[in-house]
C-alpha cells in the first residue's frame, strides 16, 4: 500500500474577505501569494510552511449562522508548533494582536492553544507532548 500523501492545502469559506484577509495577514505575518477570482468563487491563498491556506468567498450570500465545530464538516484547523515554549510565544503574539484565545491546555497527547478567526472558525496551535 502506498504511503498516504501529505496535506497540501486547507481552504475555509469566509463571510467577508475585506475583514478576513487583513486578519490572517497579521496572524501569518505574510502577504497572500494568490488573490484570484475564479468565477464561481474568489480565493486568497497564503503559503505557510509547506502548506497552502486559502480563504474562499462566494458571490451568493452564505448561511448567516455562526460557525460551530459541532456541525458536520470542519471541526478546526491546527498549526504545528515544535514545543510548549513555542505555544507560549504564540500566546503572547495572539495577545499582542488582540486575538482572544482559550489559553494553553495541556493533555497527555500534547498541548494546544485555541482561538477563532473573524467568522468564528476554530483554529489552534498544537505542540506534541514533551
Amino acid at each position: 500500500m502506498a504511503t498516504f500523501p501529505a496535506l497540501t492545502h486547507v481552504a475555509v469559506t469566509v463571510a467577508d474577505l475585506s475583514v478576513s484577509v487583513p486578519w490572517y495577514t497579521r496572524l501569518f505575518g505574510e502577504e497572500p501569494v494568490l488573490d484570484e477570482d475564479t468565477g464561481p468563487f474568489r480565493h486568497v491563498v497564503y503559503a505557510i510552511g509547506g502548506t497552502l491556506f486559502g480563504l474562499h468567498s462566494y458571490p451568493e450570500p452564505i448561511d448567516p449562522s455562526a460557525f460551530t465545530p459541532r456541525r458536520r464538516g470542519l471541526d478546526h484547523v491546527a498549526f504545528g508548533v515544535a514545543d510548549r515554549g513555542g505555544l507560549e510565544k504564540w500566546q503572547q503574539t495572539l495577545d499582542e494582536l488582540g486575538v482572544a484565545h482559550g489559553g494553553i491546555v495541556d493533555a497527555h497527547y500534547g498541548s494546544g492553544l485555541s482561538f477563532k478567526d473573524p467568522d468564528g472558525v476554530a483554529l489552534e496551535f498544537f505542540a506534541p507532548p514533551a
